[in-house]
């Protein structure tokens, strides 16, 4: 039995229309993934942050009270330093 020419494009219609839905749905799963692994690669650096603060101001407990001084620069330096580790 054959179809219509009518229902030959709605058929072929619907079947486009599932085509471009799976493109899309592809784009947006890779899209997911991908923010997915911005953010946990953004997490893991801050708590490497985190790690950085607590193992340099521990270290400086050992120090003389005058230098003690922990310096913004000095954690960013070694978190940089542990993410680079990680990543390696």
């Amino acid at each position: 039995m054959a179809l219509t020419a009518e229902q030959q494009s709605q058929l072929d219609f619907q079947v486009a229309s599932s085509a471009v839905g799976q493109e899309q749905q592809v784009a947006l799963e890779n899209l997911r993934a991908a923010n997915q692994a911005a953010a946990q690669s953004k997490q893991a650096k801050l708590e490497a942050v985190r790690l950085a603060k607590e193992v340099l101001i521990e270290n400086a407990r050992s120090k003389a009270i005058d230098s003690r001084d922990v310096a913004a620069a000095d954690i960013t330096a070694f978190a940089g330093t542990l993410v680079a580790y990680i990543d390696a």
